[in-house]
């Protein structure tokens, strides 16, 4: 364990995909030693981005975990993804650390989705740096992305470095509380220098404005700087790490840390600034019970995410809550109430593991391997009461996916490469549609199913085909009908006799299906009545136009005969069936499609692009709200439409917009649409 627990920090990098975050990763971990280079996301070269299908789409699409020390004290960080595909377990990965280092691309500042990760970070709770990064790159805009801060996030930013030139210019940063200047070298090497001559008005007014804010999350403090006039380096720092701690102040530091430059300046601040484990607001569980983030209390950790090594099998990557882990020891799962042997604890380091040499406390992110029955979210502990934090809501899934395999009886093999997948990704579904027999695959996007079955078919050797699956169309009536459904069949011996009669009905939208008992004088012995129930539901779960489920619709038996030797169940269940067949044929049946809620969230300049697609798409537009430069446009919109919005919209926002669906209603579908599935569904029978 680390012997200085107040020195250790576990933090994450958030931020939009593009935005940097690996190769700020990359920065720290060369910056302590750990590697001799940084690499490149383009080249594949870094050492958190591993799995082939990062480095071919050169980006990051599961989170990577590094540990390392600098000077002495032990870090822990989470590189998340920035993809809205690869997101869905953010609040996991939120959950497992005590601060974010919140990266802001300098060429496009606050778009969307940095204004939706924001708000996860503040969610959580937890204390944030902002890197404003990439401001070696053309087009790079100190001034516009720091001002978004505000604009977009609604944040109190205190800026601790103000970089000194632009774009390939960037040479340097003044530190504006210790008023001097930064000079980069070769690979990041840094010297002391003077403050630009054209910068030093523009530092002063920026230093007392920086200082005026500091003093400004602390009364004493306060008093203090008005009484005297200055403050101490000591004074700022102490106060600004308890207004970090509050949430009340964001410092923001420039970055290019390709070139390393701002590496070292990160690592200080995240030294001086951020929360030591020991710091941790008390865990609490689902009664609002507390735990202390304490070695002195009782083992509990939890699993918040798994990952598949080639050579180790899973490995279980665990936060400590509370205690201390040790190699060799025996857990409860109390999750999954099972016992569960820990062998050696791993640090990682993006695909490398390095053993343990000593036991790990509160805050550290330990992999683990070979656990039996653990999966991720799950909770372990010592002891008969294992405490159990509360863990964060997942975001439903946002697309399904028709899986099936290239060779004919091959399916269970495509199951099976796929359902392997679930124990790392808790954002996929796999199911079977009993309607179809399609397996199904649900994730967060179109390129979150595609990397996935990806993955399956290179690991598991199985050729898998994408299909886009059948919309669950449902079907209903519009009109009444009154229907005898009769079947006698005399064969030799003892036939078959059922007789019924049965008034239809439709029912409100979304009120399901009703079956009325009307019999009255025994016309019908009470027994075969259930039968005739029975027999309706199983023709109607088959549909009579395109072989959808019959719902919102009434089914009233009310007259009928039966034959003391000859009736049966069966008898009664088929004369059923046949009177909602012949039903049918004069009740008005009607297609019905779904409709999802579908919330939008693009800058304010590409609404009327957004609200013109969504119109086109048959979609019913019910409002939208501007705030800070980004609309949140909802609408109601068929299913069967909006399929593969994220590919489109994306294209239509150049990546900047945002989206959620889920579903809401069913509404008759338009005689185009209606007509099309019926003859697909003809065409497929024959």
């Amino acid at each position: 364990m680390s012997k200085n627990l107040d020195s250790q920090r576990t933090y994450a990098l958030v931020g939009t995909g593009g935005c940097g975050k690996t190769t700020i990763a990359e920065m720290l971990l060369f910056q302590s030693g750990v590697i001799n280079r940084i690499g490149k996301v383009e080249e594949g070269t870094t050492l958190l981005d591993y799995e082939p299908e990062e480095i071919k789409r050169r980006g990051s699409i599961q989170p990577a975990v590094a540990s390392f020390a600098w000077q002495k004290n032990a870090h822990f960080l989470i590189d998340t993804p920035g993809d809205t595909n690869f997101i869905g377990d953010l609040g996991y990965m939120l959950a497992a650390v005590d601060a974010v280092v919140f990266v802001v691309d300098a060429v496009d500042g606050v778009r969307p989705l940095t204004k939706k990760l924001w708000e996860d970070v503040k969610r959580a709770g937890l204390p944030a740096l902002v890197c404003i990064n990439k401001l070696d790159r053309d087009r790079a805009d100190y001034d516009m992305a720091f001002d978004s801060l505000t604009s977009g996030l609604g944040i109190k930013p205190v800026l601790l470095g103000l970089p000194i030139g632009k774009q390939d210019a960037f040479t340097g940063i003044v530190d504006v509380l210790a008023n001097k200047a930064t000079i980069f070298g070769a690979d990041g090497a840094v010297t002391e220098g003077e403050i630009p001559a054209d910068m030093a008005d523009d530092v002063q007014v920026l230093r007392e404005t920086t200082i005026e804010n500091i003093a400004e999350s602390d009364e004493e403090l306060m008093e203090k700087y008005l009484e005297e006039g200055e403050l101490s380096g000591e004074d700022l720092t102490a106060a600004l790490k308890k207004g970090v701690l509050s949430g009340e102040l964001t410092p923001v530091i420039a970055t290019a840390a390709l070139q390393n430059k701002g590496g070292a300046k990160v690592l200080q601040t995240i030294q001086e600034l951020f929360p030591s484990p020991l710091e941790h607001a008390p865990w609490t569980d689902a009664e609002g019970n507390e735990r202390a983030s304490s070695p002195d209390e009782p083992l509990s950790c939890f699993v918040f995410k798994s990952i598949a090594d080639p050579f180790a099998g899973q490995l279980n990557i665990l936060r400590v809550v509370s205690g201390t882990l040790k190699a060799d020891s025996t857990l409860q799962n109390v999750t999954a109430e099972e016992t569960e042997r820990v062998g050696q604890l791993l640090l990682l380091q993006g695909k490398n593991q390095n053993a343990s040499k000593e036991p790990q406390g509160p805050g550290a992110l330990v992999a683990v391997a070979k656990l039996k029955n653990t999966s991720t979210g799950d909770v372990l502990g010592e002891g008969k009461d294992v405490f159990k934090p509360r863990l964060p809501a997942l975001p439903p899934t946002l697309i399904t996916y028709a899986l099936a395999a290239k060779e004919k009886g091959e399916e269970d093999k495509v199951y099976s490469a796929v359902a392997k997948l679930l124990d790392e990704d808790i954002n996929l579904n796999l199911s079977r549609d009993e309607e179809t027999g399609d397996i199904l695959l649900a994730g967060m996007g179109q390129l979150h199913i595609e990397l996935s079955v990806e993955k399956a078919k290179r690991r598991y050797k199985t050729e898998i085909v994408l299909k886009t699956p059948k919309i669950p169309y449902r079907e209903t009536i519009k009109g009444k009908a009154e229907v005898q459904g009769r079947h006698k069949k005399q064969s030799g011996g003892r036939g078959q006799f059922g007789d019924c009669w049965v008034r239809f009905a439709p029912r409100p939208r979304g009120e399901g299906y009703e079956y009325i008992d009307a019999i009255v004088g025994g016309v019908i012995p009470r027994q075969y009545i259930p039968a005739v129930d029975k027999g309706i539901q199983e023709a109607a779960a088959r549909g009579y136009l395109a072989g959808f489920p019959m719902v919102d619709f009434s089914a009233e038996v009310y007259d009928g005969s039966f034959h003391t030797v000859d009736s049966s169940e069966m008898a009664f269940k088929v004369a059923g069936s046949l009177a909602f067949k012949k039903a049918m044929e004069t009740a008005k049946p009607i297609l019905l499609e779904p409709i999802v809620l579908c919330t939008v969230s693009i800058p304010d300049n590409f609404m009327g692009d957004v609200i013109g697609d969504l119109s086109s798409r048959r979609g019913k537009v019910l409002g939208s709200d501007s705030n800070a430069g980004v609309t949140e446009v909802r609408a109601h919109v068929p299913m069967s439409e909006v399929l593969q919005y994220a590919q489109d919209l994306s294209s239509m926002t150049g990546g900047q917009g945002l989206f959620t669906m889920v579903f809401d209603h069913y509404e008759e579908a338009p005689p185009p649409v209606a007509e099309k599935v019926i003859a697909d569904h003809k065409k497929g029978e024959e």
